[in-house]
């Protein structure tokens, strides 16, 4: 029962939510970018809240105190579907995803993410590889932070799969920092479950830890960075 409830929400959420996209449109033709980004912002966070609470998810957060002032690179550990409810709910900072670009098929949800400025990319495609990069940097450098999974698909539990290097290269590229998350649990709330679509009430800690600088890095430091971050979010992993 609690799983059809909450795809029923899913859905009526984003149907009653038309007026506030209808708003950001306007307010994106008339390039009121700030205040479009200010309403996207809130309302996708609370959507986001409010998904957690319906699926009984129990957040245990810490390390806020160590996210950065201005734009960053996010790069987290990928458990489950409910990763990117709970980055959006709990990081506070201005962000987008990278996202593959089979989303894009989604109504409503590919407005929505177009307006939080979210880069597709294509997973079977060199040049949306390197197209998707140069947007990011460009995104970081206007100042919003980017979230990024560098595994490229969920673990759904078992090991933390190999991080791909061209998603630390845009943070070198932009010259801004690095922050790893360590998401632990989040497979329990469907994954682990039967057909791995029920949802069941879960607790996941999610934790943020400290900020690693990209400016200054030399070139043999930029190509590893992507084994360091991994590094660090398994160690924390091992830590429970």
């Amino acid at each position: 029962m609690r799983t059809i409830v909450w795809f029923v929400y899913f859905w009526l959420y984003l149907l009653g939510a038309l007026p506030a996209m209808f708003r950001a449109n306007r307010l994106l033709k008339e390039g009121r970018l700030q205040e479009r980004d200010q309403l996207v912002q809130q309302k996708v966070r609370s959507w986001a809240d409010h998904l957690l609470r319906l699926a009984g998810v129990k957040v245990e957060v810490t390390g806020l105190d160590r996210i950065p002032q201005g734009p960053a690179v996010f790069i987290a550990n990928h458990q489950g579907n409910f990763d990117i409810p709970l980055l959006l709910a709990h990081l506070d900072a201005p962000k987008a995803l990278i996202s593959k670009i089979e989303v894009k098929k989604l109504p409503l949800i590919r407005t929505w993410m177009k307006h939080l400025d979210c880069i597709f990319l294509d997973r079977s495609s060199t040049r949306s590889g390197m197209e998707s990069i140069s947007q990011s940097v460009a995104l970081l450098k206007r100042g919003k932070s980017l979230i990024i999974f560098p595994e490229g698909t969920r673990s759904k539990g078992g090991p933390v799969a190999e991080f791909k290097s061209a998603s630390l290269r845009i943070a070198v590229k932009a010259k801004v920092p690095v922050v790893p998350v360590v998401i632990d649990g989040s497979y329990r709330v469907m994954e682990q479950n039967r057909w791995g679509v029920m949802i069941h009430p879960a607790t996941v800690r999610l934790q943020v830890l400290d900020p690693i600088p990209t400016a200054g890095l030399t070139r043999e430091e930029s190509k590893e960075l992507h084994n360091q971050v991994r590094e660090r979010i398994v160690a924390h992993l091992q830590e429970k």
